[in-house]
């Protein structure tokens, strides 16, 4: 199929990618002139692994494109994904406008072009193009685009809902190895085509699942939602295992043997992050304002993964009595999650900058996320390109971010750089008694604090 895909964000380039890897013609827009001159050098403005070599080559191959010429990317596609942000505004609102300039330009395209059914190709008239939502949208979203759309063309054309499933750091794999794929359709054949689409992806027999498309809507935000809870759920029973002297670790454990439970997204530590949970659960609690149908529970997993951070704080400030002038501090980890550069929501801006309105000096280390944390903190801390030079002189290290390069360190050097051997384990990186054994005072999350006999107080 000939596809175009509007914006070349995190979705948008990576579906558009792995489409054209298995043969289609794809046109990745983007009214951001540099970042299109960038692609089409192969410079890739996103971390993921493996996307480089996927872009480069298929751009090589020619089925790969990348453009602002917005007429001829949406004349000449048979369908069209939206694929442009939904940030979240300041009430929690999914903001729609990218998505609603997207569907006005596609409808004057659609409307301009030649051929009854706006293709370019006379062979194409009997086939109007398929418009495909796959942002994440609320409920409701497909009927304003439609209506969009239609307030710029008399011309024909089909809706779609294709929300994405992408994981940060694994989102290659995601997409070709799909758990399931999730097609709203407004028509039979529409379906069919997506399906058709799609089946290459699933061959190993996970299921393509063609429904209406305010359902296809929602299974996104139930999914999100539903992993944000667990996390959630997690944190606050590690609150109530610090509360009551338990281990969350032999908790989580005797808990996950439970088959009706499992183990996916149930450790604790400092919360969730990222451009998807927060926007998505906030989007949740507002859909539910809009139609009088409070989502209670939704709320207050936001809330309490909020409070983790702050929580988790509250150890830091405890452990020096909230006096910070003159101490410095190393961070290990940026990014909200390993295997990304993504610094969005990341609970490491909310600890780095409290340190800094409390006059701590900070440096920190992230394998990949550097430059864009540069991007949030500028000059105002520092960075290093190893792990273990972030700690010279320090009073404590922070662990913000599970990177598989923090789980094995050289405590001996780790001690011997430090000023003071104090770790604050954000990610429960760490066994305790391994720590301890090795001199330093040692806390994380949902497991008692515990210092060495001679290890002073601040």
């Amino acid at each position: 199929m000939k596809l175009t895909m509007v914006g070349t964000g995190y979705v948008g380039l990576v579906t558009g990618t792995c489409l054209a890897n298995i043969g289609n013609h794809v046109a990745c827009l983007d009214v951001d002139q540099a970042k299109i001159d960038g692609l089409n050098h192969g410079q890739v403005p996103i971390y993921e692994p493996g996307l480089d070599e996927l872009v480069i080559r298929n751009h090589k191959s020619g089925r790969l494109s990348f453009t602002t010429d917005i007429t001829a990317a949406y004349q000449s596609a048979e369908a069209i994904f939206i694929c442009v942000g939904t940030p979240s505004q300041a009430d929690g609102h999914a903001d729609l406008k990218y998505v609603m300039a997207a569907a006005e330009q596609i409808g004057k395209a659609i409307e301009a072009a030649p051929g009854q059914h706006g293709g370019l190709d006379p062979s194409d008239d009997d086939l109007p193009k398929i418009i495909v939502v796959k942002s994440t949208v609320p409920v409701g979203t497909n009927a304003r685009v439609r209506a969009m759309i239609q307030s710029q063309t008399n011309k024909p054309f089909r809706m779609a809902s294709n929300p994405e499933f992408l994981k940060e750091g694994a989102a290659i794999n995601d997409f070709n190895k799909p758990d399931r794929v999730v097609i709203g359709a407004e028509d039979k054949q529409t379906g069919e085509r997506l399906h058709e689409l799609y089946e290459t992806f699933v061959r190993q027999g996970n299921p393509i699942y063609v429904m209406d498309i305010p359902s296809a809507e929602m299974v996104k935000y139930a999914s999100n939602c539903m992993l944000a809870t667990k996390i959630s759920f997690i944190n606050e029973v590690a609150a109530l295992c610090e509360a009551f002297g338990a281990d969350i670790e032999q908790v989580r454990l005797g808990m996950c043997a439970d088959k009706r439970i499992g183990n996916q997204f149930l450790y604790p530590g400092l919360g969730f992050g990222g451009s998807c949970f927060p926007k998505d659960v906030l989007a949740s609690v507002n859909m539910g304002q809009v139609t009088i149908t409070p989502a209670d529970l939704l709320r207050a997993v936001y809330e309490v993964n909020q409070r983790t951070r702050y929580r988790f704080i509250s150890k830091i400030d405890q452990h020096y009595e909230s006096n910070y002038a003159n101490r410095k501090f190393a961070i290990w980890g940026l990014a909200f999650k390993p295997r990304t550069d993504d610094m969005r929501q990341a609970p490491s801006v909310t600890i780095i900058e409290h340190l800094l309105d409390n006059r701590a000096e900070v440096v920190a280390y992230d394998p990949v996320a550097s430059e864009a944390a540069q991007r949030t903190f500028g000059n105002r801390i520092t960075y290093t390109d190893e792990a273990i030079d972030a700690l010279d002189g320090v009073d404590a290290l922070i662990i913000c971010t599970e990177w598989d390069e923090f789980r094995h360190p050289d405590f001996d050097e780790m001690r011997n750089r430090m000023k003071h051997p104090v770790i604050f384990d954000g990610r429960n990186l760490y066994r305790p008694t391994q720590v301890v054994e090795q001199g330093f005072a040692y806390y994380s999350v949902g497991r008692r604090a515990i210092r060495p006999s001679a290890q002073p107080q601040t």
